[in-house]
């Protein structure tokens, strides 16, 4: 990544650039608001990544959990190295494409959060498999007909390593994919236990489907899949299938704390139990759906993320008093849950950054942003808007190039993307 060179392809950065490496560039340390950056530019926060990652390093830690955060959040591999330093078991994806981006860029150990009944995807897994002793790859099942594909698909390509597998609870009804019953479930591991191409794992599932989700209902959820790792083993569908630990894995970025608790009932089985967490959204947090829906705010006493994303756009338009158009769009900025979140001005005189006091996003065009101006908030056309995001997922999309911004403005380097 270091040495590809920059060009057209990625927006926001000072067309002077064009035709340095990305090593060269971060090694120049621009300034994103002096050294000809354009808008509109999305940057990350070199101190508030740092300070994420240490965190949900703690915090796994803390309560005996494996983590494998899901990397379908920013699919950059640059921060899938970085998880794994700051501790992390591996990391989660979601479908067969990110997990060629994931091996392209030597990750080891991969949970696919997903079922993978692909026959070419499969056909490629196993000569993945079959190539790297070292690669580790998990994925979901939840029906006997996705276990019959599986193992066509990789009979059909001599797969000489079978693929893990875990089976997948559902949620409830009207929740997403997943076995809905236990009878379901012991159909599915049946039919794992007759494939000559799969070895069953474990269990696993996602609680933030859990229909009209509170604590009571996620945690009862939780045991139920718990009670199910437990069934299975008493059954015997671990033995002798050369397994060193059981996977019991949940937990996106809404309920882990109540994944940590459940999990620490898990009674003594037969073999050690990987506690496997999968969160994602933490590693730059947010402005909006996150910051409401973290545990950190029902556990303040366990710490607290930090949003680490700030749109800056431009002021282009300022047709009245009441009104003002940036030229960061839909293109640019999430808007799937909520709108950006105007926090701060850059004065384009003086270079002053101030509250925006007065300033909201009232919409977004492909373009443009709507924004509501009051009295007394001083916005002239040519100042820079500093906006937080709502939902990281489709903040990073958006960008194959971001910088990494330390808090005097200093580019230190630049995030890659691949979706």
């Amino acid at each position: 990544m270091a040495r590809e060179r920059v060009d057209f392809r990625f927006k926001g950065l000072p067309p002077e650039a064009d035709g340095a490496t990305v090593g060269e560039l971060a090694a120049r340390r621009l300034n994103l608001f002096t050294d000809g950056f354009t808008t509109p530019v999305l940057a990350l926060s070199a101190e508030r990544l740092e300070h994420n990652l240490a965190l949900m390093e703690t915090y796994s830690a803390r309560h005996g959990l494996a983590f494998a955060p899901h990397g379908k959040t920013s699919m950059a591999p640059q921060l899938f190295h970085r998880q794994l330093e700051h501790g992390a078991w591996g990391i989660t994806l979601a479908v067969p494409h990110q997990v060629r981006v994931a091996r392209e860029f030597g990750i080891d150990r991969i949970f696919l959060a997903n079922e993978l009944v692909d026959a070419a995807a499969l056909k490629w897994l196993s000569g993945e498999l079959d190539a790297a002793p070292s690669f580790r790859f998990t994925c979901y099942v939840d029906s006997v007909r996705g276990v019959e594909l599986m193992q066509a698909a990789l009979a059909e390509a001599g797969a000489s390593r079978p693929v893990d597998v875990v089976v997948e609870l559902g949620a409830g009804d009207g929740a997403r994919t997943g076995a809905r019953t236990e009878a379901d479930c012991a159909a599915i591991a049946d039919a794992v236990a007759a494939s000559s191409a799969l070895r069953l794992v474990g269990v696993a599932g996602y609680e933030g489907e859990v229909p009209d989700a509170d604590g009571e209902r996620v945690r009862a959820w939780l045991r139920r899949l718990v009670a199910l790792a437990a069934e299975f083993d008493k059954a015997g569908r671990f033995a002798g299938l050369g397994l060193d630990e059981i996977v019991v894995s949940a937990g996106g970025s809404a309920w882990f704390d109540a994944v940590a608790d459940v999990f620490a009932e898990i009674p003594e089985l037969t073999l050690p139990v990987m506690k496997l967490l999968r969160s994602g959204a933490y590693v730059s947090h947010d402005d909006g759906h996150y910051r409401h829906l973290t545990p950190f705010n029902r556990v303040p006493e366990e710490g607290a993320l930090e949003p680490a994303f700030r749109l800056w756009a431009q002021f282009v338009s300022r047709p009245n008093d009441q009104q003002a158009f940036t030229n960061a769009g839909k293109r640019d900025a999430a808007y799937d849950i909520d709108l950006p979140e105007a926090q701060v001005v850059r004065d384009a005189r003086t270079g002053e950054v101030r509250e925006a006091t007065g300033v909201a996003v009232t919409g977004l065009s492909d373009q443009h942003g709507w924004v509501r101006t009051e009295p007394g908030a001083g916005v002239e056309v040519g100042d820079w808007l500093g906006m937080g995001l709502s939902h990281p997922c489709t903040s990073f999309d958006k960008w194959q190039l971001i910088p990494l911004v330390e808090s005097d403005g200093t580019v230190v380097d630049y995030i890659r993307t691949y979706f």
